[in-house]
């Protein structure tokens, strides 16, 4: 099982990954939106803002947030990792509600350039 810090990391990976895309994936990263991810094996969320192409985590928590992000994900630790090193892919996972995804709409729409 994946620890929080190695969470964290991935988090920070993955927002390093964002941060260097080009195209379509650079524009959909592009968003100013509240975030949270849950572990939830953990039982932890970590929580932040969606802007300037980056993922910024301001807090992990115990539990749900307590505010509603605009962009939640909830998934295992293991899975995160597991994501973010490109061992999962995130449709599959997604579809089989290993990962899961919520924003609006619009917002939807703009992220699967993400997938």
């Amino acid at each position: 099982m994946a620890t929080i810090e190695e969470c964290r990391t991935a988090l920070e990976k993955l927002s390093d990954n964002m941060r260097n895309a080009e195209g379509d994936v650079r524009a959909a990263t592009e968003l100013d939106r509240s975030v949270s991810c849950r572990i939830t094996d953990l039982d932890v969320t970590f929580v932040g803002r969606m802007a300037d192409g980056r993922i910024h985590v301001h807090d992990t928590v115990r539990g749900a947030p307590p505010d509603k992000a605009q962009i939640r994900l909830a998934m295992a630790g293991d899975d995160l990792v597991a994501l973010v090193d490109g061992d999962l892919n995130f449709a599959r996972a997604w579809a089989s509600g290993r990962v899961k995804l919520e924003a609006s709409l619009p917002d939807l729409f703009r992220l699967r350039k993400l997938l």
